[in-house]
């Protein structure tokens, strides 16, 4: 059973390996990239909450992210296992689903950090060629992501279940090197 919590910065590659690995192994990707994309796309009260937040670069906040998650994490075809990409972000967010999991009974899980420097992270993320991708916004992206995020690699590490995956190499070296440090 397949449990993996996807960390690194924006653009390292996470929502493509964790589409990769869970299509490969039919289980549940869940993007909250994803959840707020839809939500933004039907202007749900959530989704104009959220737009807000996005347009200015800055995290959604944690209530928000955490009950959309708690949501599709109680779905039952998450029951054999699944992929989360883009939560937590935040020690705040990984204690809130430290607690969710033991309630659901999810056990098992690792946490993959993709380490791609910020030069190569300002390259694919500006090739993408999105309109709110500009140079400056991304790298206030990468600035909140630091300050934010990074705690969250000590935070499973302590818990001895934080794997390095270097994702500056090809696709597939990626993908590869991820199923290698699962398997030992």
């Amino acid at each position: 059973m397949t449990r993996l919590i996807f960390l690194g910065p924006p653009g390292s590659g996470k929502g493509t390996q964790a589409k990769t690995l869970a299509d490969g192994w039919r289980i549940p990707h869940i993007s909250t990239g994803d959840i707020l994309r839809q939500a933004l796309k039907e202007q749900t009260p959530l989704g104009v909450e959220a737009q807000s937040y996005m347009d200015r670069g800055e995290l959604v906040p944690d209530k928000l992210v955490e009950d959309m998650v708690a949501e599709r994490l109680s779905h039952p075809d998450t029951n054999s296992g699944w992929l989360l990409d883009g939560f937590p972000r935040t020690v705040n967010q990984a204690s809130f689903l430290e607690q969710l999991l033991d309630k659901l009974a999810h056990r098992g899980v690792k946490v993959i950090n993709l380490e791609v420097p910020d030069d190569v992270v300002v390259e694919r993320l500006l090739e993408r060629g999105r309109k709110d991708d500009t140079e400056e916004v991304i790298r206030r992206r990468l600035e909140v992501y630091r300050n934010e995020t990074a705690p969250l690699i000590n935070y499973y590490s302590d818990r001895l279940i934080l794997l390095k995956v270097n994702g500056n190499q090809s696709q597939e070296e990626v993908t590869d090197e991820i199923k290698k440090v699962i398997a030992s």
